[in-house]
């Protein structure tokens, strides 16, 4: 079983930047990817960015903006957010996919959402 902790969200004009941060936590679990992705109200959630050994995928709409970093060693997956635009305003959730061990089986895990403002 896996946990994951989100910090950073809040509120900022447009134009300006916010960090969020993701911190996993348990026992016998191998995590392959973090990401994060958001939703807007009365919207479906959608996929930010990811990072896997090392390798980031962005949604087209924030490439060049935003970057998804992690430490593997700790489990933690920030997002840097700089030139929000309104339409970022959204719940921003952590994702973390992790193999359990011994059984090696696949299992994806969300956090409670961090809420993002951006007002213009």
């Amino acid at each position: 079983q896996v946990s994951l902790v989100e910090s950073g969200g809040g509120s900022v004009q447009a134009g300006g930047s916010l960090s969020l941060s993701c911190t996993a936590s348990g026992s016998r679990f191998n995590i392959v990817e973090m990401g994060w992705y958001r939703q807007a109200r009365g919207k479906q959630r959608e996929l930010v960015a990811t990072v896997a050994s090392g390798n980031a995928n962005y949604a087209e709409s924030v490439k060049g903006r935003f970057t998804i970093s992690r430490d593997s060693a700790k489990n933690i997956a920030i997002l840097r957010m700089n030139s929000l635009k309104s339409e970022a305003a959204a719940v921003y959730y952590c994702n973390a996919r992790a193999v359990e061990l011994p059984t090696a089986r696949f299992s994806d895990y969300w956090g409670q959402g961090t809420q993002v403002t951006v007002s213009s």
